[in-house]
């Protein structure tokens, strides 16, 4: 995808582009090439596949939910900063928090944070320990990480807050989504929509499953990353 077939995208999908947000993606593009040469942080680094990727596709966010309207959002297992990062550029008004594992990602992000005098809360930790003081807080969370659905609904939706949303970014769900119902149930989740459709390209294959919440979630609902993986969460039969 080059930069104005990007622009091109956006403007389909109603996203105001200005010449700042551009010039922004450029340093990010260009800190992420140089970064990348001694610390991997993303294992894409081609520039169109860079916009195609992981800029629009992070953008793609705004298929499944009117952003103008959240005021709060974090993005878990944000690694590189997607769509985390690349939400914040578009839309500066929304209070943006990134988590990540990895360190050396979060260092990445804090530079690239100075570079495009971008405020954004970065958050080294472990999502099942950061969700213990932070329960129903956010208006909308998000992840793109790769672990499976069923794991990722139960991790990510004590997060978000009532009537806030989950939305997930994954590949093929055929398998995923059954397996999911149960916990996406017993967290206090309901599915509002499935958003399928193909990327600019035509061939990668792009699902946004939205999850709206619909009770708080208590500090004893809470689980072990041990046994989130181990014992998926079953509904008791009548």
């Amino acid at each position: 995808m080059t930069k104005e077939e990007f622009i091109e995208a956006l403007e389909k999908l109603n996203i105001s582009v200005t010449i700042d947000k551009m010039n922004k993606l450029a340093i990010y593009y260009n800190f992420l090439n140089e970064y990348n040469k001694h610390t991997n942080v993303t294992r894409i680094t081609e520039e169109k596949e860079v916009y195609l990727k992981h800029f629009y596709d992070s953008l793609t966010i705004i298929k499944a939910i009117d952003l103008t309207k959240a005021s709060s959002l974090l993005d878990i297992g944000t690694g590189a900063g997607f769509p985390g990062m690349v939400i914040k550029i578009f839309y500066p008004d929304i209070k943006v928090t990134l988590l990540d594992s990895n360190n050396k990602k979060i260092k990445f992000l804090q530079e690239l944070a100075d570079k495009l005098n971008i405020e954004v809360e970065l958050v080294h930790d472990r999502v099942e320990d950061y969700a213990k003081a932070n329960l129903n807080k956010f208006d909308v969370v998000t992840s793109r990480a790769v672990a499976n659905l069923r794991v990722l609904c139960e991790l990510s939706l004590p997060l978000v807050n009532f009537k806030g949303v989950f939305i997930a970014f994954k590949g093929n769900i055929t398998n995923e989504l059954e397996e999911a119902k149960d916990t996406i149930d017993i967290m206090h989740g309901k599915i509002l929509r499935i958003i399928t459709f193909l990327l600019y390209d035509y061939t990668n294959e792009r699902n946004l499953i939205v999850i709206r919440k619909y009770a708080e979630t208590t500090i004893k609902e809470l689980r072990t990353y041990d046994k989130i993986v181990k014992k998926p969460l079953q509904k008791k039969l009548k």
